[in-house]
């Protein structure tokens, strides 16, 4: 499927070795042409080790290893630097942790040909968020209030299953988000618009986490708050 197109699928990682192999096969069982890029932020459980295992079977592995803990936003800046510098057509970025599925990644291809930009949304017709209680409330809340303040066209903000048409994006570039942490990624929706690129969503299922444990600091959501007034206020008055 889609062998004319160089195909990267990212992923960054701390102590996910109960999810990482599961992750790998899946997807190389739905995208078996693709190569994947693995960011690992010196996990304390060898999640290294399991790639380094696939790395010697398979060729279209990559792993690139942190000294430490270095945030979410600088690994998917390093992804779309890695992804321009070797010539990639697409890259889709991913958790590790198994709340995208593999199986979604064929959708993502498919629609790359038509849009330099797909994100995969829970919040429109199709989509499913499989989070409970508290959490649920808290995403369907956040994404819906990102969406009313910053007045940009989509449903979706924070999830980082996203796909790059990298050669199609008209100037943008990922490591011009200045937004750190969780709040990075939407942050890049705003840069995209920025640059008038449109955003093209399609419905996925997002799974809850089953193992492992989840590392988001709850600082984060007022981290998010406080970027998404900064990043907002820009917007309209600083055009």
């Amino acid at each position: 499927m889609n062998n004319d197109k160089r195909i990267l699928i990212f992923a960054a990682t701390y102590n996910e070795i109960e999810n990482i192999k599961e992750l790998i096969n899946g997807i190389i069982k739905y995208l078996p042409h693709c190569s994947i890029l693995i960011i690992d932020d010196n996990s304390p459980d060898k999640t290294s080790e399991v790639v380094k295992e696939f790395k010697k079977k398979n060729h279209n592995i990559n792993l690139i290893e942190r000294e430490k803990k270095l945030g979410l936003d600088t690994a998917h800046k390093i992804a779309f630097r890695y992804a321009v510098e070797y010539n990639f057509d697409y890259l889709i970025t991913m958790d590790a942790d198994l709340s995208h599925h593999p199986k979604e990644l064929p959708e993502f291809i498919k629609n790359l040909k038509n849009y330099p930009f797909v994100i995969g949304s829970r919040y429109v017709s199709g989509g499913k968020c499989l989070m409970k209680g508290t959490r649920l409330m808290m995403s369907k809340f956040g994404n819906k209030l990102i969406q009313i303040l910053s007045q940009i066209k989509s449903n979706e903000f924070t999830t980082s299953f996203r796909g790059f048409d990298i050669k199609n994006l008209k100037g943008f570039d990922l490591n011009n988000v200045r937004t750190k942490g969780y709040s990075f990624f939407m942050g890049t929706l705003f840069e995209l618009e920025r640059n008038n690129i449109s955003i093209k969503e399609i419905p996925i299922t997002f799974y809850d986490r089953k193992k492992g444990v989840s590392k988001i600091p709850r600082i984060e959501i007022l981290r998010t708050l406080k970027n998404l007034f900064f990043l907002t206020f820009k917007k309209f008055f600083f055009k």
